[in-house]
C-alpha cells in the first residue's frame, strides 16, 4: 500500500514539475497603433520586461518587412509598414517565443 502512495506522490510531483517548465516558456507581446506607428510590449508572465528581445515584422506572405530589439522596459515601435495584417514575432531567448497578429481592422 505504502508504494502506490509513493507512486503517487512521485507522479504529482513529475506532473508539477513538467507544468512549471510549460510556462516557464510564456512570454507575453501586445500591440497596437497609434498615428502611423506600432508599438510593441514584451513582458514575461512575472511581469520582468524582455530586454533586448528579438522582433521580426511578417506580412501576410510570410516575408519578413523589418527587425528590431526590445529595449529595456520591453518596448520596440516602428513605422506601420504596411496596412495589412502583420505577424509580429517576438523570441525573448531560451526557448521564449511569442507572435501577435495585428489585423488590419486594428489600424
Amino acid at each position: 500500500m505504502r508504494r502506490i502512495y509513493r507512486y503517487l506522490l512521485i507522479f504529482f510531483i513529475l506532473m508539477g514539475v513538467g507544468a512549471g517548465s510549460v510556462r516557464a516558456h510564456k512570454v507575453n507581446l501586445f500591440a497596437y497603433v497609434e498615428d502611423g506607428r506600432v508599438y510593441t510590449e514584451s513582458y514575461f508572465p512575472d511581469g520582468i520586461k524582455v530586454k533586448g528581445g528579438s522582433i521580426e515584422v511578417q506580412d501576410v506572405s510570410g516575408a519578413t518587412l523589418l527587425r528590431g530589439t526590445t529595449d529595456d522596459q520591453g518596448l520596440f515601435s516602428f513605422p506601420l509598414p504596411k496596412k495589412e495584417d502583420l505577424t509580429i514575432v517576438l523570441n525573448a531567448g531560451m526557448g521564449h517565443k511569442s507572435t501577435y497578429l495585428l489585423k488590419r481592422s486594428e489600424m
